[in-house]
């Protein structure tokens, strides 16, 4: 196809600001970026779609999230509120992952995937959790995924908490589906090695994961959530969290490390200089009440820091813009995150780390040879509208909301708002039947991990 009358913001290391240019699309790539007038000329045969003066550009890509927090929205925690961190994971996200079972994990990642499509978000970095339904839950999150036509970097949390049983369990989970044809013939799937984090993970187990995956893959992992990760890693094994992991030979420039609130310099400069990966959730860090990372100290020693939800819903502007003020109050210094670091994380990085996964063309860009990985965004700035004020644009002007359609290798999968690949309402109808269930189950098993 040709899409005509595009303002194309191509996220480029020098990004550009194309106003009224088209794209040419072939095989589900970006084959050429030009007037439309002459695209059209070149190539008669083409279907034309008018983006009627939007701006087009790449799709946005979460780098940590969690499908199976979608039965959380509205659901009551039993008894006293928890105070910390690790009372939440007790009361709430533990209970919540036991209970789902192989349609509880498949309604979460359909609610999950009608949320990015709407917000815009193309690729995914999932963590499953379902301690009750283990084997073949990746391939449940996978047929979502392609419903969807999205992409996404797939991984089993590996953790000790439901015995050595279960922990066996995700390692084999991930091995397969590392190891999977599924991974290797579709470009739109990644596979990661999933690891919940080292306060859950004992010495064995962290041995047996590492031996399990050889070179196939990198790590995804919690680190530093919470000061609780730190003190029960120096309890184990007399390390910090990040110099345990660098014992076991699981950090890298394939390994994903969420979190790092409370990591410290050492920790940090070993992050750097391993090339491993660093993802910030802010929205989700302000809810738990777990602290604020130093994200701005990270970037400036090296570390690839991307920005992810958590679980959060994936309005990835949304968590540009809570990151973006979180740290200026969390600093009393209105001068503290700049929206170019913003941008660094939110396109730059995160795309480059998509790359590593699903490496078979440039995603977060436009440019030929790319992804045909777009959004069109129906945004009217009431001020000139540039290439160097866009990152300030998109903070204090741009919304979720105006993006009106949303396309994964060249093909739509929101076009003038309606879904095309996904019946959002029968999804949320069906996925309303389940949580009564859902929830029965989550309740028994508060208490479980107390």
């Amino acid at each position: 196809m040709i899409i005509k009358n595009a303002n194309l913001v191509t996220w480029e290391e020098d990004n550009r600001l194309l106003s009224g240019q088209g794209l040419l699309i072939r095989d589900g790539k970006i084959a050429d970026v030009g007037p439309g007038r002459e695209l059209m000329e070149a190539f008669p045969e083409e279907e034309v779609i008018d983006a009627a003066g939007q701006y087009v550009m790449p799709g946005n890509i979460c780098a940590h999230t969690h499908f199976y927090g979608a039965f959380s929205r509205g659901m009551a925690i039993p008894g006293d509120a928890p105070e910390a961190f690790p009372a939440i994971l007790k009361k709430l996200w533990w209970p919540l992952d036991l209970a789902l079972d192989e349609d509880g994990v498949r309604y979460s990642a359909l609610v999950m995937a009608v949320d990015a499509v709407k917000n815009g978000t193309t690729t995914l970095f999932d963590h499953h959790a379902s301690p009750s339904f283990i084997d073949g839950s990746l391939d449940v999150i996978a047929d979502v995924i392609e419903e969807a036509g999205l992409r996404a970097v797939l991984c089993y949390e590996v953790t000790d908490r439901n015995g050595k049983e279960g922990a066996q369990a995700g390692i084999d989970e991930n091995v397969r589906w590392i190891q999977s044809d599924r991974v290797r013939e579709n470009p739109r799937l990644g596979a990661a090695f999933g690891l919940h984090a080292s306060l859950t993970l004992s010495e064995e187990t962290l041995e047996d994961c590492r031996k399990a995956v050889g070179d196939e893959a990198g790590f995804h992992i919690h680190v530093g959530e919470h000061q609780s990760d730190e003190y029960d890693s120096l309890k184990k094994s007399g390390l910090r969290v990040i110099d345990r992991l660098g014992k076991h030979d699981i950090l890298g420039p394939q390994t994903i490390v969420a979190h790092g609130v409370h990591m410290d310099s050492q920790e940090a400069v070993l992050v750097a200089e391993t090339g491993t990966w660093l993802t910030h959730q802010p929205r989700s860090n302000m809810n738990n009440a777990v602290g604020v990372a130093d994200v701005e100290g990270f970037l400036r020693l090296g570390i690839p820091v991307g920005i992810g939800t958590d679980g959060f819903y994936h309005a990835m502007w949304e968590e540009w813009k809570t990151a973006y003020f979180l740290h200026k109050v969390h600093h009393l210094d209105p001068r503290r995150m700049n929206a170019l670091d913003i941008v660094q994380m939110g396109v730059r990085n995160n795309a480059s780390l998509a790359q590593v996964y699903l490496p078979e063309a440039p995603l977060g860009v436009i440019k030929p040879g790319a992804q045909a990985d777009l959004i069109f965004v129906d945004y009217h700035p009431p001020t000139p509208l540039t290439s160097d004020n866009l990152p300030w644009q998109i903070i204090f002007g741009v919304q979720e909301s105006m993006i009106t359609s949303t396309m994964v290798g060249g093909e739509f999968l929101m076009r003038d708002r309606e879904l095309l690949t996904l019946d959002e309402e029968r999804i949320m109808e069906e996925a309303r039947e389940l949580a009564p269930e859902i929830w029965s189950r989550y309740e028994k098993n508060v208490g479980k991990y107390s």
